[in-house]
């Protein structure tokens, strides 16, 4: 087996290469709950409501309100059902006493004004999105943004087309109900969701256009990369003219799967940026297999450091792997890129819905049903939560003009952390395609020329040749140490340069 994928098996799966080395479990904390007999609990969508109780929205169309989820004690939390009769509870947001439901055919305002626990009115905002039967039609909804709109996107009709309006779009829900087409480009978004500043991001699925899963920045007016559902843009006027679309693969059928066009490979992302004025590239690649298959919710740390040293960055959950991973985002040249880094594993089953409080408290849930999940259970709903310890954990990855700087959770043992021995990586790409999915193409293995530690041991400088622009660079840091001669909890990271910052 290849030392990089045997290396990256063993980060995506937790596994520590001593049994005395510090686990995941040792600084993060996973309760289960058990959940109401009467019910599959397929939580899809997860909203905070006052008075520290929760809303849970499923895939089987009900919404149950969970109080006492954040005591200590699992066996003080209570359910009640809210409503019911509903279509995939995909999103929720919580306005002015009312939910407001993300489904699959419409976003519903739903109110309880007899007091009794029950939504007893049901209220729809928008649905002027189409809407053919086919199972791949998922709505995946937001909860309010900073200006007020709900954020929906839409998967397309199946993995190739887009049947009826706006499938394969991001769309914006004003708060009078109006919808603003606002980015096209999408295949199978898993999940919306917001960083610290409020931008808006979502995650698309391994597919066509897609040769991995990916966490793409929702820039209003973009193309997000499949142009399937490009032939709505006769309904939205405010986007301006239609994108080019990508250039179809050259000489398919004569080239092997992930062997490089001989014509220059005009199908691959950075060449076809300078093309698409349109086209924003993937922020993150969330590296296929490695960091998972089916990326879901996307969550900002705003907790103030209750959850831990990881402030401001974001979280995103994987339903087939069953685990959280941690994504460091910077803007380099206006782009938004950056790092994903391993974080959680051991999920009961496979993440769906997610929500953070403001006491560092990550509620998710989800469900195994139609794919399979490597948590085993078929239904779960899980708090985790920080246990005051603080891990040893590549904290930052930022790119230079000639490597990266790292940043750490706490100091590095200098000798290790400045012996270029220490570290290697490889970068590679994904061909940008119509096929569905494909392989890592492209391997470079760059040489590392040194590692420099700075004066209190928190960062070290890498410097490397070459940097390659639009390639996923996977750096392994299997020789640094702490203080304590430990190793990294994840000695693993993995940077999507799409830029490369100018000197």
């Amino acid at each position: 087996m290849n030392r990089f994928v045997l290396l990256s098996l063993l980060a995506s799966l937790g596994s520590t290469l001593s049994a005395a080395d510090p686990v995941e479990a040792d600084f993060y904390k996973i309760t289960t709950y058990t959940t109401p007999a009467e019910t599959a609990l397929e939580v899809g969508s997860i909203e905070l409501l006052p008075e520290g109780k929760l809303a849970l929205g499923t895939r089987r169309g009900e919404i149950w309100i969970v109080s006492n989820a954040q005591q200590s004690d699992p066996s003080k939390v209570s359910y009640k059902l809210f409503a019911s009769g509903l279509h995939e509870v995909l999103g929720l947001g919580y306005k002015d006493g009312a939910l407001y439901a993300t489904t699959r055919y419409e976003i519903t305002r739903l109110r309880d004004e007899d007091g009794d626990g029950r939504a007893d009115v049901f209220e729809n905002v928008n649905d002027q999105w189409g809407v053919s039967g086919d199972y791949h039609e998922y709505a995946l909804g937001s909860r309010f943004d900073k200006q007020g709109d709900l954020w929906v996107t839409l998967c397309l009709t199946g993995s190739f087309d887009s049947k009826v309006p706006f499938r394969g779009w991001a769309l914006r829900i004003k708060p009078d109900g109006t919808l603003v087409p606002t980015c096209s480009g999408i295949r199978s978004p898993g999940g919306v969701g917001f960083d610290a500043d409020g931008e808006v991001y979502y995650v698309d699925n391994q597919g066509p256009w897609h040769g991995s899963s990916t966490l793409q920045h929702l820039v209003p007016g973009s193309f997000q990369g499949h142009p399937a559902g490009n032939i709505w843009y006769s309904l939205a006027p405010n986007m301006g003219p239609r994108p080019l679309d990508p250039i179809p693969e050259a000489f398919k059928g004569n080239r092997k799967r992930g062997e490089a066009n001989p014509n220059g490979d005009p199908d691959r992302i950075v060449a076809e940026r300078k093309r698409i004025k349109e086209l924003l590239p993937p922020a993150v690649y969330l590296v296929h297999g490695k960091i998972g298959n089916s990326p879901t919710f996307i969550l900002c740390d705003e907790s103030g450091g209750k959850f831990g040293p990881f402030q401001k960055q974001l979280f995103i959950a994987d339903q087939s792997h069953s685990n959280v991973s941690r994504v460091f985002l910077e803007t380099v040249n206006g782009i938004k890129q950056g790092a994903v880094i391993p974080f959680r594993t051991g999920f009961a089953s496979g993440l769906i819905g997610g929500r953070m409080d403001a006491e560092g408290h990550l509620y998710t849930g989800g469900s195994d049903r139609g794919w399979g999940a490597r948590g085993g259970k078929p239904f779960c709903f899980e708090k985790l939560e920080w246990t005051g310890k603080l891990p040893f954990e590549i904290h930052e990855m930022r790119a230079t003009p000639d490597g990266f700087e790292l940043t750490f959770t706490e100091p590095v043992d200098a000798k290790s952390a400045s012996d270029v021995a220490s570290y290697s990586m490889r970068e590679f790409t994904y061909a940008y395609r119509e096929d569905y999915g494909g392989p890592e193409v492209d391997e470079i293995l760059p040489k590392i020329t040194s590692a420099k530690v700075s004066a209190d041991g928190k960062s070290v400088r890498l410097t490397l040749t070459p940097l390659t622009q639009g390639h996923v660079h996977e750096l392994h840091l299997d020789g640094v140490k702490n203080a304590k001669s430990q190793p990294l909890l994840h000695s693993v990271a993995y940077y999507t340069l799409n830029e490369i910052p100018k000197r």
